[in-house]
């Protein structure tokens, strides 16, 4: 009989994830140009690797096998979406602010209790997701004092005023 299987270890985290594109130049003015993330490695027209701050990266972005590739048809597999967190309630508002002012429009919006979030899509289609967590004191629990998430629509307007200029 098989050990019954240990879980992952506490503070595990997913340290980058890594797209395949159709177009290098799009994909670097959506999240470098739009998002800001930073430039941290290139290898020519091929692939770049882009972080939030000091880290080697959180997304690469290659071309390796869809260099002017279509998205996936619906109803196939893959990638839902890569999720960004942001620190603060007002960086989120500083991301709104950015998709907006490119002109992207979003998906959707939902607070969730636990956190607040955009949706929106990427220039090769791709999903993303910009949010921020509230802080665990703050989560929505039920009786059992058990995390109780919810789908509440998002005010946007209310957002921005967020925004640190």
């Amino acid at each position: 009989m098989a050990d019954e299987a240990k879980p992952i270890a506490a503070g595990t985290k997913i340290g980058h994830v890594h797209l395949k594109v159709a177009d290098l130049e799009r994909a670097l003015g959506f999240y470098r140009d739009v998002l800001g993330f930073q430039l941290t490695q290139r290898y020519g027209d091929q692939a770049a690797f882009i972080a939030a701050g000091d880290y080697h990266h959180h997304i690469g972005l290659n071309t390796w096998e869809s260099k002017g590739g279509e998205p996936p048809p619906l109803g196939t597999t893959g990638l839902y979406h890569t999720a960004i967190l942001y620190p603060t309630r007002a960086a989120l508002a500083d991301a709104l602010h950015r998709v907006l002012q490119a002109g992207i429009t979003l998906d959707g919006a939902a607070d969730h209790g636990v956190s607040e979030a955009l949706y929106l899509r990427d220039p090769d289609q791709n999903g993303v997701e910009l949010y921020w967590d509230r802080p665990e004191a703050e989560w929505p629990r039920d009786t059992n004092g058990g995390i109780a998430m919810f789908n509440r629509r998002l005010d946007l307007e209310e957002l921005l005023t967020q925004r640190v200029v």
